[in-house]
């Protein structure tokens, strides 16, 4: 009788509470959880508490700062994983035999290349596909495609699962740029020692290396020098063209019309573009659309910016086919003010006494 009671518990124990019990493991807290599951705190805690009295053991310990799982708790975090991996590949296999182009595609890019280089093109590209809905999400966190949160995605860390597909779509190249009224007012550094005396727009943002400026300048951290710190590209770049200081953004920024210029120290810093899904995806004929278009826009032949080498960004005219789609002059870049003009912030004593 006890064992039948059993069997019936565990056939009533829900996958829906499996996933969130994985939630909580992945965020260390019941809140954080919740944010990612876009549920709140108290159903988090009501279905680990339902759970646990299906299973009959604790799962989490409650310390100032979170949760983490009890030894019980870890000793199913595997078989949980694989449930979870077996219901997204169910998922997967019945999406994969749709073969038209109609519905959703899911694409996850960091901010920068989603919002300057990813989404301008797209609107044409949908007009190819008027029954394809693109569904963009631009982070500088990587989505986990393999719980489905994208179908595709464009991201700067290569992933190590086994059970996806990889491709380098090309290389970004990060330069030091400033606006001409910076130039105008404080003059360009034409060294690294001279760089050292100026006002620096920093981004520190997951995927990005954190250490690059200060190992790039020799120096043991660039707090000296940060007039400004961000974690998205897009504010990099408007403060860059307002006059804050110099930044390091993509070599293609002023082909895009961004009204900057390059600042010649003789450094620069690069990272790998890469693509990646599930091979399942693949088979989907919408999927399938977007990822071939996806590589056509990153094609280091059409743009040479994303080739391995490095390029100047002043030898990129005359270098572009007339059909690239670049809107020089145009640009996607910060909004012009209305009224009143930009004035660059003060440098810092160091430069003063320069």
């Amino acid at each position: 009788m006890e064992r039948a009671a059993a069997e019936k518990q565990l056939r009533d124990v829900s996958w829906d509470d499996i996933r969130i019990f994985l939630a909580c493991v992945k965020a260390g807290s019941f809140r954080r959880a919740a944010v990612a599951l876009h549920v709140s705190s108290s159903t988090v805690v009501r279905r680990i508490d339902r759970l646990e009295h299906d299973l009959g053991i604790p799962l989490f310990n409650r310390i100032p700062d979170g949760v983490v799982p009890t030894e019980e708790a870890r000793s199913i975090i595997d078989h949980a994983q694989r449930m979870e991996a077996a219901i997204y590949d169910v998922f997967r296999r019945v999406e994969a035999q749709d073969t038209t182009t109609r519905g959703v595609v899911k694409v996850s890019a960091t901010e920068g290349i989603g919002t300057y280089w990813i989404m301008p093109r797209l609107v044409k590209f949908q007009r190819q596909f008027p029954f394809l809905i693109i569904d963009m999400g631009c982070a500088m966190e990587s989505a986990d495609v393999l719980r489905m949160e994208a179908d595709l995605s464009v991201q700067f860390e290569r992933p190590t699962a086994p059970d996806l597909i990889v491709t380098k779509l090309g290389r970004l190249h990060i330069y030091p740029f400033a606006s001409r009224g910076y130039e105008e007012i404080y003059g360009l550094p034409k060294t690294v020692e001279e760089m050292k005396r100026h006002r620096l727009v920093d981004q520190a943002a997951p995927q990005l290396d954190s250490g690059a400026w200060a190992r790039l300048l020799g120096l043991e951290d660039v707090e000296g020098i940060v007039s400004l710190r961000t974690n998205l590209s897009s504010a990099l770049l408007y403060a860059v063209e307002k006059g804050a200081g110099i930044g390091a953004l993509p070599s293609y920024a002023p082909a895009l019309g961004a009204p900057i210029v390059p600042v010649d120290i003789g450094i620069h810093h690069s990272m790998d573009i890469w693509m990646t899904y599930h091979p399942s995806v693949r088979r989907t004929k919408r999927v399938g659309l977007v990822m071939d278009w996806m590589k056509n826009i990153f094609d280091p032949e059409t743009f040479p910016w994303f080739r391995d080498e490095f390029i100047h960004p002043s030898e990129f005219v005359g270098m572009l086919p007339p059909d690239s789609e670049i809107n020089i002059g145009a640009g996607f870049a910060a909004a012009v003010p209305q009224t009143g003009n930009a004035v660059p912030l003060p440098l810092t004593a160091a430069s003063r006494r320069r």
